[in-house]
């Protein structure tokens, strides 16, 4: 058995661990950081979400705004200094509806997103010349942030035409977008390595805090058994963020859900390659024909097929103009489960997310029954209760965890490890800091608030 010294070692080598590292290399000059994981780097979950970002939040508060503000500087930042190796866009995201009455919420949700810091509401209602400027293919340098709420049809027509013509408003929040997680992960991985981090590929068995303060980590690889001695330990575990806490003794306030995407072909170019991410704010029942409608009836493992779906079905193009793909998600099951790998997926999902979809986007009935062969991957939604990140110091003293971050970790981690990296150097915090300690929990009001909390912000 081998034994060294690190200053920190980070459990996790997703895209919040590799945050962290970066971080605490780059930033803060900690040459001495081991990142510990025993599958390859960004390769359990980082690598399979849709790769977005936004500063689109509910409150309370503007925590969640003003932490994806900072994590989008820094991805601008990273963006500007590596020539877009990541491909950051800024097409935004476009919710639709086809509900009159939510054309009010609408507004009710972009009034609180400027008051909140995302940028102000622009109306686009038909009264007069319309200033609404569509957004970029490509690139990130555009001077637009908050939203534009059009419902005036003629303008939706004009530059969504693909959308279903009982579209009555859409609002589109422009600071917002999608980059490719592995290339800014292996950019963010490499700067560290440069700066001392060593990637060590290994399971974390066991944890020693003797008198409930880090000491060591006990790590099995190929090359046999090690003991990592450190400064503090950080746990960046992704959906495995409840057992490495218990690893510790802590049973941390999180549960996980399980989350699919579609990636399909689109031969026909029904979604535009230049198209922004695209939202259905709308509840549905799906288009089956009367035969499907029979057949879900008869059984009782497919009748749930014929209730009303959740809004929230998404797509968006994904790869360079002449790819034809495409991405689906919509998370219809949102009940807790306990992760296991691979992930179980429904094999009705792929034509159930198309159905959904193309209520939206009508074109798409043209692929029912014949679409072509789908690809379903997707992982696991560790969430605390109101769906905000733990990013603070745990119970165990020279303990930290960054974790919880739900389906937002791409956009998030860029903040999320720089926050991290102040509390693990003891270096001054963002104001917003508090809003994400494990100690919220025991606030009574804050306990009282959680009773009357609205949106969580998950799509």
């Amino acid at each position: 058995m081998s034994r060294e010294r690190a200053d920190v070692v980070i459990c996790g080598a997703g895209i919040a661990g590799i945050s962290a590292a970066y971080h605490l290399s780059v930033r803060h000059g900690i040459r001495n950081i081991v990142l510990v994981d025993e599958l390859p780097p960004l390769s359990l979950t980082s690598d399979k979400s849709t790769e977005c970002y936004r500063n689109w939040w509910p409150g309370p508060g503007d925590a969640m705004v003003r932490l994806m503000n900072r994590s989008i500087d820094l991805l601008e930042e990273w963006a500007a200094e590596s020539a877009n190796v990541f491909r950051l866009n800024r097409r935004g995201y476009l919710f639709a509806t086809a509900d009159p009455a939510r054309l009010s919420q609408f507004r009710t949700s972009g009034e609180e997103a400027a008051g909140l810091g995302a940028g102000p509401l622009r109306m686009h209602s038909g009264a007069g010349r319309s200033d609404y400027r569509p957004a970029n293919a490509e690139g990130f340098d555009d001077s637009l942030d908050g939203a534009d709420l059009i419902t005036d049809r003629d303008l939706i027509r004009k530059h969504f035409p693909y959308l279903n013509e009982a579209t009555v408003g859409v609002i589109h929040p422009r600071r917002c977008g999608w980059f490719s997680a592995q290339q800014l992960g292996m950019y963010l991985l490499g700067r560290a390595r440069e700066h001392g981090v060593c990637l060590l590929q290994g399971r974390i068995e066991a944890i020693d805090a003797p008198g409930g303060r880090f000491q060591s980590v006990r790590v099995s690889s190929p090359s046999g058994v090690s003991v990592v001695d450190g400064g503090a330990y950080v746990i960046a575990a992704g959906p495995l963020l409840a057992d490495a806490g218990r690893m510790l003794g802590l049973d941390l306030p999180v549960s996980a859900e399980l989350h699919a995407k579609v990636a399909m072909a689109d031969p026909l170019r029904l979604i535009p390659r230049h198209a922004p991410l695209l939202i259905w704010s709308d509840p549905q029942e799906l288009p089956w024909t009367d035969e499907e409608r029979a057949e879900w009836s008869s059984s009782d493992a497919y009748r749930w097929m014929l209730d009303e779906f959740p809004s929230g079905v998404h797509a968006r193009p994904e790869g360079p103009d002449d790819s034809p793909i495409f991405l689906i998600l919509w998370t219809y099951h949102t009940q807790p489960v306990e992760p296991s790998f691979p992930p179980p997926f429904d094999p009705a999902y792929p034509e159930i997310a198309l159905r959904g979809l193309a209520t939206m986007i009508p074109g798409l009935r043209a692929y029912f029954g014949r679409a072509p062969r789908p690809v379903v991957d997707g992982g696991y939604y560790l969430k605390t209760r109101e769906n905000r990140p733990l990013i603070a110091p745990l119970p165990v003293e020279r303990t930290f965890v960054v974790g919880a971050l739900s389906g937002y970790g791409l956009m998030a981690s860029p903040a999320a490890g720089e926050l991290l990296a102040a509390w693990v150097t003891g270096t001054p915090r963002p104001t917003y800091a508090p809003a994400f300690q494990l100690e919220r929990y025991d606030d009574p009001e804050y306990q009282k608030l959680l009773e009357t909390w609205g949106s969580s912000g998950q799509l």
